[in-house]
């Protein structure tokens, strides 16, 4: 919403109020979920630990992040990190999940050099509609 670039600005403004939905939506459904039953309890917990290690790598500052928040034009990803944390660390408490341990986090996605096969398959999926139809302008 700060960024010198009055389009990318307009831009998180008009997604402030969409991603403030998602996060109370899904919030909701972790404290629902982790609260609930035993089994509903172990599900959730299984999977905040499956997938806790691929969170880490959204707050890594990359050369072009750095470039990007010396120009005012974003925040830098690792500036966002305490108020993600402050804001799960509530909802976990609120769940009666326990945040995970472990500090290994994966690392390579962002800056490109590491993907599964999966990847592909995404992209081409992406990319159907250009490549139908070439040109087109949306």
């Amino acid at each position: 919403v700060d960024s010198a670039d009055t389009h990318l600005s307009s831009i998180a403004e008009k997604s402030l109020k969409e991603v403030t939905y998602h996060l109370r939506y899904s919030s909701e459904w972790v404290i629902r979920l982790g609260d609930g039953t035993n089994e509903s309890h172990q599900r959730m917990q299984k999977a905040l630990e499956l997938l806790w290690p691929y969170t880490g790598e959204l707050f890594q500052d990359l050369p072009t992040d750095i470039d990007l928040a010396n120009k005012n034009l974003a925040p830098l990803p690792s500036s966002l990190k305490p108020s993600w944390t402050e804001t799960i660390f509530d909802i976990l408490q609120r769940s009666t999940l326990k945040m995970p341990e472990s500090s290994w986090t994966q690392t390579g996605g962002k800056s490109g050099t590491r993907h599964t096969e999966h990847l592909g398959y995404i992209l081409t999926e992406l990319q159907w509609m250009q490549r139908a139809y070439p040109g087109m302008e949306w």
